[in-house]
């Protein structure tokens, strides 16, 4: 499969199936997506790529949802940082993208594997230590 055209609906299908696995916590939701797409036999760069296009239904729904909680604090005046940051948003997400896809194409996720790793024993270090509240 050469790009994300190609996917037929189950391929799409398996893959969100795979995305659910990011309701574990600590679980990446775009690595399980992508890696839920090699398994099902997708190439690295289509899995990457239609995991992006997933995350943005996803935003899409939590700006939704947030902005239905809290649009009794909404006024006017915040439509001028909403346009800011929709088009800061844009411009980094799109450059970043891009730049991950290139990456991608031609690399494997052992280094995004050791983040993770490490970050998340970095965490529980600081969290068992007394560094951070697990409760508020």
């Amino acid at each position: 499969m050469q790009s994300v055209d190609d996917l037929s609906y189950s391929d799409a299908f398996k893959v969100g199936l795979a995305q659910c696995f990011a309701l574990v916590p600590g679980t990446s939701r775009s690595g399980a997506t992508i890696i839920g797409g090699m398994i099902f036999g997708l190439e690295r760069r289509v899995a990457t790529e239609f995991s992006f296009f997933l995350a943005i239904l996803i935003i899409f729904g939590a700006t939704l949802y947030e902005m239905a909680k809290y649009w009794r604090t909404l006024t006017v005046h915040d439509l001028g940082l909403f346009a800011v940051g929709l088009v800061a948003a844009f411009v980094s997400a799109f450059v970043c993208v891009r730049w991950l896809l290139r990456y991608v194409a031609s690399h494997d996720f052992t280094a995004f594997s050791w983040y993770r790793i490490g970050f998340g024993l970095l965490i529980l270090i600081v969290g068992y230590s007394g560094g951070l509240s697990w409760t508020d």
